[in-house]
C-alpha cells in the first residue's frame, strides 16, 4: 500500500480576495506505512463549500485556519482500504475531514473527525443533505428561523446546496417560499422541481422591484446565504416583527483587507421591530442524529429532492471553489475523485 502515490492540494499562499492560480500547489507524494492507530481512506467525493474560503484567512474563527503547506481542509467520503485502528476495518464507508487529496491517512484527531456511514443511501449524500449542508438548512430554518405555516419566506442563494434544502423544508411547514438565484435555469428549477412559489433572477431582474411585487412589507422570514445589496433590499420589505437568519455572506467573497460595507438599511430592524440572528450548525451537534434521521425519512418518501453538481478529478478542486463565488453550481458542488483502481484491500 505504501507504494501508492497520493496527489494532494496544499496551501501555497493566503489570498486576499478570490482564490487565485497560485493559492494552492498540487503535489504528489508516496504514502508512508501506517502507524498503530491509523487507517487509510480512498477518497471518493470531496465537498466544496464557501466556508473553505474563510478557512484560508489567518484570523480567529470557529476552526483554526489552514496553515501554509498544509493539505487544504475539506469534508469527504470514501472507503477504508488499510487499517491499524481498532475501530475501522477495510471496506468501512466513512465521512469526515479528509482534505483535498486522493488518499487520507487518519487517526481520529482531525478537525472534523472521521465517522462511519451506516445508511444505504449514496455515499455523497453524507456531504450535503445528510451532512453539514442539510443540517445547516434544517436547524437554521426550523430552529433558528422558527418557520411556521403561513409565513412568507425569502431565501437568497436559493439554488445552492443549503438554500435549496432550506426552501423545501419551509414549504413542508406550509410557508410561501420565494427564492433568489442567478439565472433563469436556476429559477425555473426552484419553481418546477422544488416547488417554490416564486423565484427572482438577480442577474436579469430588479430585486427591489420583484420583492415589492411579490412580498412587499410582508416578509416574515429571510434566510440569508448572500448578504450585500440583497440583504439591504429585504430589510425594506420585512413585515413588522420579521426575522432574518444569517447563514452566510458569500457576496463578500470571505476575503480579508477592505471589507464590504455593512447593510445600509439596518435601521429597518428598529422601525419594523425585527430581529437578525446568526448561527453555526455546530451549536446543535448533540441533535445531529435525530435531524439526520428526519432528513433521511424525507428523502426516502420523496418529499426532499437533492441535486449534485459534479466536477471530475482532484485537479478540479481550486476551480470548483472559485466557481461557488460566481454562482456556477446548481445544488451541491462536489468533486468526484477517480482512482486508477478502486479495489478494496482485505
Amino acid at each position: 500500500m505504501e507504494n501508492l502515490m497520493n496527489r494532494q492540494w496544499v496551501l501555497n499562499k493566503r489570498p486576499l480576495k478570490a482564490v487565485e492560480e497560485d493559492t494552492f500547489s498540487l503535489r504528489s507524494k508516496s504514502l508512508d506505512p501506517l502507524k498503530d492507530g491509523e487507517f487509510r481512506i480512498e477518497v471518493q467525493y470531496l465537498s466544496v463549500d464557501p466556508a473553505q474560503r474563510g478557512w484560508l484567512n489567518d484570523v480567529p474563527s470557529y476552526v483554526p485556519p489552514v496553515q501554509i503547506g498544509e493539505v487544504m481542509r475539506a469534508s469527504g467520503v470514501g472507503k477504508v482500504i488499510e487499517s491499524r485502528h481498532p475501530d475501522f476495518v477495510c471496506g468501512d464507508a466513512v465521512e469526515g475531514g479528509l482534505g483535498w487529496q486522493e488518499y487520507a491517512t487518519c487517526n481520529g484527531a482531525e478537525v472534523f473527525p472521521v465517522r462511519k456511514i451506516t445508511s444505504n443511501h449514496p455515499l455523497s449524500y453524507s456531504l450535503h443533505v445528510f451532512g453539514l449542508t442539510g443540517l445547516t438548512a434544517y436547524f437554521g430554518m426550523l430552529r433558528v428561523g422558527e418557520v411556521k405555516a403561513g409565513d412568507v419566506v425569502v431565501i437568497s442563494g436559493a439554488a445552492g446546496a443549503t438554500g435549496s434544502i432550506a426552501g423545501q423544508l419551509a414549504k413542508l411547514q406550509g410557508a410561501e417560499v420565494i427564492g433568489i438565484a442567478g439565472g433563469r435555469e436556476k429559477c425555473d428549477w426552484l419553481i418546477d422541481t422544488l416547488g417554490f412559489d416564486a423565484a427572482i433572477d438577480y442577474k436579469q431582474e430588479s430585486v427591489s422591484e420583484r420583492l415589492a411585487e411579490l412580498c412587499g412589507n410582508r416578509i416574515d422570514l429571510f434566510f440569508d446565504n448572500v448578504g450585500g445589496p440583497i440583504l439591504d433590499e429585504v430589510l425594506l420589505n420585512l413585515k413588522q416583527g420579521g426575522r432574518i437568519v444569517i447563514c452566510g455572506g458569500i457576496s463578500s467573497g470571505y476575503g480579508v483587507g477592505d471589507l464590504p460595507p455593512g447593510p445600509k438599511n439596518y435601521m429597518q430592524l428598529v422601525i419594523r421591530r425585527a430581529s437578525m440572528k446568526g448561527f453555526l450548525v455546530l451549536d446543535f451537534d448533540s441533535e445531529f442524529p435525530q435531524a439526520q434521521q428526519q432528513l433521511m425519512n424525507l428523502v426516502d418518501e420523496g418529499s426532499l429532492k437533492v441535486c449534485e453538481a459534479l466536477a471530475e478529478g482532484i485537479e478540479a478542486c481550486p476551480t470548483a471553489l472559485r466557481g461557488l463565488f460566481t454562482g456556477n453550481n446548481l445544488g451541491k458542488q462536489l468533486i468526484q475523485i477517480r482512482h486508477p483502481s478502486s479495489t478494496i484491500m482485505s
